[in-house]
Formats: C-alpha cells, sequence, structure tokens
C-alpha cells in the first residue's frame, strides 16, 4: 500500500482527519457506516496512478474526525458545510465526489445546494436518501421494528447500541461486514424479535481473511473504531428526521450536475430499502444519470469486494467527466 498522506484540519468547527494522495483533477471520497477513509484504500491507489488527486475524509463522527455528542450536528446543512469547507481549505474550487452509503447521501445534497463546487457525483450502491414525503423516517422504521429486529431501529435511541457495540468492536465489525458483503445475508436478521441486539442478530461470519478482505485490513477498522466508538457514526442514524426537514423544499428538484452509478447485484440497499426501481429515484434528482453499472455476486461492501471492477469504472467515468471539462 501506499505511504498515506495524513492530515488533520480545524474544517467547519471540528477536527477533521483526511488523507490527500496525489497530483492531478481532484476526486472526493466519502464513506459511510461503519466505515472510514480507509474503506477507499483500493480505489485512491488506483485513482492516484492514473493521474487524479485523490481525497479521502473520515466524515464527521468518524475514524479520528471529531465525533461531536448531539445528534443534530450531524444535520444535512452541517455535513454540506463538512465538505464545502474541505474544499476550501485545499483551495480546490470543484471536484468529482463519490460515496457510498451515507457518504452517497451526502454528496446529493452537497450536488442540490453548492452545484458549482460538484464536478460531477458518482453514487454506489444508494441511488438516493429514502424519502416519504408523509412520514418522518424514524417513524417508519420504528413500525417495522415492532415486526422483527431492525438495525435503525436499534441504533435510535441511546446508549444501548453504542455501548454494545464499543464492548465488542472487532466482533461487531466482523459480522457486520460479512453480513452486508454478497456472502452474507443482512435480511436473516429479520428472523429475530424487536430487541435483539444486532451482533446476536447476526450469523456467524467465517474466520479471515476472506477472498476480499485480509485479516489486517480488518485490523485498521477495530483501531479506529476502538479508538473512538460508535456514537459518531449512529449520530448519522439519530439525525435522520432532522435531515428529513431540510430535503423537504428541495422535493421535486433537479441537480444539473452529471451523474454516474454503481451498484451491485446483493446490495442491502437496493434490495429493501430504495423501492422497486431504486434508479429511477437517482434519475429523478439528476436527470444527467450517465451511466449505470451493476456487478454481479457483490454486496454492500461493494469497493473491497470487487475492487478491479470498482477501479474500473471509476476510471471510465473520471475519462469521460475529463473529456467533458
Amino acid at each position: 500500500m501506499m505511504n498515506w498522506n495524513h492530515h488533520h484540519a480545524e474544517i467547519n468547527g471540528i477536527r477533521m482527519h483526511y488523507v490527500d494522495q496525489g497530483e492531478g483533477p481532484p476526486v472526493v471520497l466519502c464513506h459511510g457506516f461503519p466505515h472510514i477513509w480507509f474503506s477507499w484504500h483500493r480505489q485512491m491507489e488506483a485513482l492516484v496512478a492514473a493521474g487524479h488527486r485523490v481525497i479521502a475524509p473520515d466524515m464527521r463522527g468518524m475514524g479520528q474526525t471529531d465525533a461531536p455528542a448531539a445528534p443534530d450536528a450531524y444535520d444535512v446543512d452541517t455535513i454540506t458545510a463538512d465538505l464545502v469547507c474541505l474544499l476550501d481549505h485545499l483551495g480546490i474550487p470543484s471536484a468529482v465526489f463519490a460515496g457510498l452509503d451515507f457518504g452517497a447521501f451526502a454528496i446529493y445534497d452537497l450536488a442540490l445546494r453548492h452545484p458549482e463546487r460538484v464536478t460531477a457525483v458518482i453514487g454506489l450502491e444508494n441511488p438516493a436518501a429514502p424519502h416519504n414525503p408523509d412520514e418522518p423516517p424514524l417513524a417508519e422504521y420504528k413500525r417495522m421494528g415492532q415486526q422483527h429486529f431492525l438495525h435503525i431501529e436499534y441504533f435510535r435511541e441511546p446508549p444501548r447500541a453504542d455501548e454494545e457495540l464499543a464492548a465488542q468492536p472487532r466482533r461487531f465489525l466482523h459480522k457486520v461486514f460479512h453480513t452486508l458483503s454478497g456472502a452474507g445475508n443482512y435480511f436473516d436478521c429479520f428472523k429475530h424479535p424487536p430487541g435483539t441486539s444486532y451482533i446476536d442478530a447476526m450469523a456467524e461470519p467465517p474466520p479471515l481473511p476472506w477472498p476480499w478482505l485480509s485479516e489486517q485490513e480488518m485490523d485498521v477498522f477495530v483501531s479506529e473504531y476502538s479508538r473512538s466508538g460508535f456514537t459518531g457514526g449512529l449520530n448519522w442514524y439519530r439525525s435522520m428526521d432532522l435531515k428529513w426537514e431540510q430535503r423537504r423544499p428541495y422535493e421535486g428538484v433537479q441537480s444539473a450536475v452529471p451523474a454516474y452509478f454503481i451498484g451491485s447485484e446483493h446490495d442491502v440497499d437496493l434490495e429493501g430499502f430504495h423501492g422497486d426501481d431504486p434508479i429511477s429515484l437517482m434519475r429523478a434528482i439528476f436527470p444527467h444519470l450517465r451511466r449505470v453499472e451493476m456487478i454481479p455476486g457483490a454486496g454492500h461492501m461493494v469497493q473491497l469486494e470487487a475492487s478491479s471492477e470498482v477501479n474500473a469504472f471509476l476510471l471510465s467515468f473520471l475519462g469521460d467527466i475529463g473529456e467533458e471539462s
């Protein structure tokens, strides 16, 4: 692996950690939960080798970036400002943004609010922030969680999840990475009753190494979450109703920013949390959705499970973007 260039800076009122590699057209990679900047390390190597400057922040609340205790510190306006202020700090007028999971929602919000700072968006797995205009999401998920285990309902009220995950970070990450991969099945968790802990709801994974993850790579995630705890990441869920309110004025608004999408055959979010036609949700926001690519066999951990395929698509997308800029 590369000798990573780590940086810490005061960004939008918090101390943010980010890795900044290479020279050339800038690409910002935004992770979700329970990830850190390192989730993108294989993509960073490929993009830097192809002549790009790649910035991978630890998103607010995770990794070595500060984790405010209050959920309302994770609202749309604040997260969007984190990304804008990061660009300002780096002296970058605009960049291509790629994101997975909560990171995808963050870059879509950014493109709607600050299109002048976004050259293009590349979404992975999550085509649009789920938005039911008639009911706040945590109320909807609470009803679902009364029928069977649901991770979002388990995360909703502190401190139970915070304490249980922090007590067993390696066991949780080992289980959840496998459960969300193409080799696992998150929906088996639904067989467990409400009140089950997430760790207990997940099936026992095979020991590492896996074809797509080494023990040394897992150690990086475990080390970071052992230090930081999980409250910052869980606050992205706990602020869902606030984000829902902030997105309401953008209902029906379309972005002129070019967009691309990478999904996978066994992604839990595409299969269970974005309706019957997920790509139409993204196209409704980004009518200039230029390409959609699906990777067979992989699950939600796609940038690790299918690194070579993801890298090839990213480089192809960036080639398209570069030709037009």
